[in-house]
C-alpha cells in the first residue's frame, strides 16, 4: 500500500497500527484541517474514519484479487478541537465476503471522544 501523494500525505495521516482486527491512525489538527472558524472540520474527521476502515478492509482481503471501497459512512461529531492530534481506532463489526462494517472512534491525545463513526466497506473483485 503506497500512501505517497494520497490524502494520507495531504492530511498528515499516519498508520500507527494495522492488523485484521484493529487499525490505529493519527492526524495532526492544524489549520490545514480546520473549518473557517478555526476548529477541526467534520469532513476531516470523516476522511480519517474512512481511511481507517479502508486500511482495515485492505488488510482483510487478498489485495491481488480484491479492491475495497467505502460504500457508506456516518459520523457523530461529539467534541470540537483546535489543535493537537486525533487518533482513529477502527475495529471490524462484520467481515463478510462482499461487505465489511467498521466502527471507528476518534479520540484526542487526552483520550477525549471527538467523533464516533461507522463505515461500510465493499469488497470488489479486480
Amino acid at each position: 500500500m503506497n500512501l505517497d501523494g494520497t490524502l494520507f500525505e495531504t492530511l498528515g495521516i499516519e498508520v500507527l497500527e494495522g492488523t485484521k482486527e484493529k487499525v490505529v491512525l493519527s492526524m495532526p489538527v492544524t489549520p490545514t484541517v480546520h473549518q473557517p472558524m478555526g476548529y477541526l472540520h467534520g469532513g476531516a474527521s470523516v476522511a480519517l474514519a474512512e481511511s481507517a476502515a479502508s486500511v482495515g478492509g485492505f488488510l482483510n482481503v487478498d489485495s491481488e484479487k480484491y479492491n475495497v471501497f467505502g460504500i457508506e459512512i456516518n459520523a457523530n461529531h461529539i467534541k470540537s478541537k483546535r489543535d493537537g492530534t486525533i487518533y482513529a481506532y477502527a475495529t471490524p463489526r462484520h467481515v463478510g465476503r462482499t461487505t465489511m462494517v467498521w466502527e471507528i472512534e476518534i479520540k484526542d491525545e487526552n483520550d477525549q471522544l471527538i467523533c464516533l463513526s461507522r463505515c461500510t466497506v465493499g469488497v470488489v473483485a479486480k
